[in-house]
């Protein structure tokens, strides 16, 4: 898109430029209104507009000064387009030896002034495109440029030009995205060109956009591919590109179009490809196969992720390993996208890095998981992403191991400890775990078994032993001493006592008054 500045001090006529003009379809954006010329020579330093349309006369600064303000003082190369209510031919003469493009009358005639603007538009494209021929990263940058625009016919002839793809038609656009660790240096654009052009069936010209680092935008020339179909191609080069790059790959590819000028499209299709990776997971993606498709956009329910932490705390190896496997599976079957595979993820790491900062450890222990949760895995495949998660648990899960050793009893004793001193408190298991920032499942059965006794079950012995010493050292009554031992309610208290002990608190009681 080419920016433009409208200056004019007539508030309907800039409004109406704005509504009349298909400014979009023509390759045009308004990034700036201004009311006179120097409103306008301030925003032209900042906006740096590839367009002017100045009114003449104006306050402040007329639209000529303001013409050759910009070509004196700030030197910029722009284009400026005049529009008065004034038909001056000393005005237009004075504009004319300013370089001015065109001198439009007002009233705006719309169709007068939008076939100046599209003739306008090819030429600055054109011009764009020569400027770019002198750059080291030509075919990169015209690939840029071409699959960012909607063009007509005839405003591809100079991208086709400078790709040498004059006369050309039927093209797809595939990109390539290189699978690798975070830590390793992918291929840079020079290189894989280089490896293109190496390949002996029609790699060499194949015009290369480097997206991102290690993803490259190819656009294949259809008559360019041998017998065998496209499909066959499309895997045969990229079986060729992973022996002579030496890493794993994968393809995306958008559907093929006609002529140059519909390229945007096809690129638009194969990166929508690219985002169902981890529901295909295999080699080459085309839209043909995912276009009536839908993803799920969602993380993955925590139910799951809790499960996964809770597995890691008690080492249950194989649990966690089957409900990773189940994780990777759901990711698959239930077509996520990559930025929910990522949050999903994220909410299973930060859960394990919770419990490890609640056991008092020390993150630079998991190092595997910490680096996954740091840096990312945008470009690995499924399968990739799945071993290092495992990897990383697994690490987490020894560490754990670990930390429990080092501390042995350290870390139930003091829950013990306090439930010996605060039974007679509104306390429950839950409570108490999340005082002492454990998975509450995880602390019931990590109690049971350094005690031998359910939680509960202590609790409820603790509070029922006090109440037999109450009952036997004082008068108190039944709901004074519920209360003291932590029971709420007094005929629950008694209930409780009944069970344990096999009679009732007063018949506890009596009972120690007939042996007197």
């Amino acid at each position: 898109m080419f920016k433009v500045l409208l200056v004019d001090d007539e508030v309907y006529v800039r409004k109406g430029l704005l509504e009349i003009i298909p400014w979009e379809a023509l390759k045009f954006s308004v990034v700036g209104e201004a009311n006179n010329g120097a409103e306008a020579l301030e925003m032209i330093e900042q906006l740096e507009p590839d367009l002017v349309i100045t009114d003449i006369r104006m306050p402040t600064l007329d639209g000529l000064d303001l013409i050759r303000s910009v070509y004196t003082q700030a030197g910029l190369p722009m284009i400026f387009i005049i529009i008065s209510g004034f038909n001056d031919f000393n005005y237009a003469q004075q504009a004319m030896r300013y370089g001015v493009r065109d001198y439009i009358l007002k009233p705006i005639d719309e169709e007068e002034m939008t076939a100046a603007l599209r003739k306008l538009s090819y030429a600055m494209g054109r011009k764009r495109i020569a400027a770019l021929t002198n750059d080291d990263l030509t075919t990169s940058a015209i690939m840029e440029a071409l699959v960012q625009e909607n063009l007509q016919p005839e405003e591809a002839e100079p991208y086709a030009a400078a790709l040498g793809l004059e006369g050309k038609h039927g093209f797809l656009y595939t990109v390539t995205e290189l699978h690798m660790d975070p830590q390793e240096r992918p291929a840079t654009l020079k290189q894989f060109q280089e490896v293109l052009n190496s390949i002996e069936a029609g790699g060499a010209g194949i015009p290369v956009l480097e997206q991102q680092p290690g993803v490259f935008g190819m656009l294949l020339c259809l008559d360019r591919i041998e017998g065998g179909g496209l499909a066959l191609h499309l895997k045969r080069l990229r079986t060729t590109l992973i022996e002579r790059l030496h890493t794993e790959l994968s393809l995306y590819a958008g559907d093929p179009v006609d002529m140059l000028a519909h390229v945007h499209r096809s690129y638009s299709e194969a990166n929508e490809a690219g985002r169902h990776k981890y529901a295909e997971n295999t080699g080459v993606i085309t839209y043909a196969q995912i276009r009536e498709k839908a993803l799920y956009v969602f993380d993955m329910s925590p139910v799951l992720a809790n499960k996964l932490i809770l597995e890691l705390e008690e080492g249950n190896m194989t649990d966690y390993q089957q409900t990773v496997n189940n994780i990777f599976t759901l990711f698959q079957e239930q077509r996520f996208t990559p930025q929910a595979v990522t949050g999903s993820l994220a909410r299973c790491m930060t859960g394990i890095l919770g419990v490890i900062t609640a056991m008092d450890g020390n993150e630079a222990e998991i190092l595997r998981l910490k680096g996954l949760a740091e840096q990312g895995h945008g470009q690995w495949s499924l399968l990739m992403l799945q071993e290092y998660f495992l990897q990383a648990i697994q690490e987490a899960a020894e560490y754990m191991v670990r930390l429990r050793r080092e501390n042995s009893l350290g870390g139930i004793k003091p829950i013990k400890q306090y439930i010996d001193t605060h039974y007679h408190e509104n306390i429950s298991l839950k409570s108490i775990a999340a005082m002492f920032y454990m998975n509450a499942v995880y602390l019931g059965r990590l109690f049971r078994k350094t005690y031998g006794v359910y939680f509960n079950e202590y609790l409820l012995e603790l509070r029922v032993q006090e109440a037999k010493k109450l009952l036997r050292q004082s008068d108190l009554r039944m709901y004074e001493i519920a209360g003291r031992v932590g029971f709420q309610n007094a005929d629950y208290f008694v209930t409780q006592f009944e069970k344990l002990e096999q009679l009732t608190p007063s018949e506890y009681r009596n009972l120690l008054i007939g042996k007197e």
